[in-house]
């Protein structure tokens, strides 16, 4: 018995430590990718606070910070810089978690909240509720919030059937997000001038006049939701194999996805209820991030560092970059739609994807 199982373990050694040495370097790939974004986006925060059209030293934000009276700084940075600094965080937060979400569960990167229509049914009901009811921010906040997830509902059952549901989903999913941005154009042709100025603010995706008011709502809305994702990255990766090989896991694939789609829906409204739809960084957020981690990693991490870097980096460009000031929901849309067009005709390319 000994001399036959012999050859077997010495085939294996092999093996075996092949397994371990890539598992060694996955793991340092991920822990030099999550190092370079937390600098960077620490790097990011610390130029959104000192930069402007006056410059304060490191020392003037930090006595800001621990609350100290600074000539000027008080106002500019603990009043203005701050607060946009924070939402946008934030907010790249919630759009790259809930992005990575609907991409993994689906395998598709075409899937995310901003391209399926989801963040289309929020400003549809954020602009009903500016310049028709006439709502308080808060009112406008929680009816964005419902109308996302009572869209993101409505996509799911129409994609429900055939053998391909995450690509029905993506079709159906940009289907209706047209139709409820034709309904958006309907309102402002509708409004008066006033009316339409704040509604193209918000729907541009703009951190102009974030409030720390606005702070709390989004930061417990992520406090609570993304340690839920994370919670399930396990099982999340288990979906991206596939329903049966994920049952065959031991994943409970119905509980899991409800969850999933929740929590990511809700990240999405609640971002973009605060913003407005920053465009793309949802989109863009889990592909960057799968490149920068590789493959065979969880990238729901990752993919917040990511989200909250490329918001506050669209923003730093959109404020200095040009003559003109452009909100962030600009920049990141020139950044994004050439991704876009590339994956869109890699798609049809190869006939489509589930």
């Amino acid at each position: 018995m000994a001399t036959l199982l012999a050859p077997l373990d010495l085939a294996s050694a092999p093996q075996i430590e092949r397994v371990r040495a890539g598992r060694r370097h996955r793991t340092r790939r991920r822990v030099i990718a999550m190092s370079a974004l937390g600098v960077l986006l620490l790097a990011l925060i610390a130029a959104m606070l000192m930069l402007g059209n006056t410059i304060y030293p490191p020392s003037d934000v930090l006595a800001v910070m621990f609350g100290q009276q600074v000539q000027g700084a008080t106002f500019t940075v603990g009043t203005l810089r701050i607060p946009r600094m924070i939402i946008a965080v934030l907010a790249g937060i919630a759009f790259g978690v809930a992005g990575a979400t609907f991409q993994t569960m689906l395998r598709n990167p075409l899937a995310s909240p901003d391209v399926i229509g989801i963040t289309s049914g929020a400003s549809a009901a954020a602009i009903l509720s500016l310049i028709v009811l006439g709502w308080s921010h808060g009112a406008t906040s929680a009816l964005s919030l419902a109308a996302g997830v009572i869209t993101a509902l409505a996509i799911s059952l129409a994609a429900r059937g055939g053998t391909s549901t995450g690509g029905r989903l993506i079709l159906i999913g940009i289907g209706i997000g047209a139709m409820l941005d034709s309904v958006v154009s309907f309102l402002i042709v509708r409004a008066n001038v006033y009316d339409v100025l704040v509604a193209a603010r918000w729907l541009t995706g703009s951190l102009n006049g974030s409030r720390m008011e606005d702070v709390p709502t989004l930061g417990i809305a992520v406090a609570i939701l993304v340690p839920i994702v994370l919670f399930l990255s396990r099982d999340l990766s288990a979906l991206e194999l596939g329903d049966a090989s994920a049952t065959a896991l031991g994943v409970k694939v119905d509980r899991t996805r409800i969850l999933l789609v929740v929590a990511a829906v809700a990240l999405a409204c609640f971002a973009t209820a605060t913003t407005g739809p920053i465009a793309f960084v949802s989109f863009l957020a889990g592909p960057i991030a799968a490149r920068l981690v590789g493959p065979g990693t969880p990238v729901i991490l990752p993919a917040a560092l990511t989200g909250a870097c490329l918001v506050l980096a669209a923003d730093l460009i959109g404020q200095f970059a040009f003559g003109t000031k452009f909100p962030v929901g600009v920049i990141t849309g020139i950044l994004g739609a050439p991704y876009l067009i590339y994956l869109l005709i890699r798609t049809s390319r190869r006939g489509g994807s589930s």
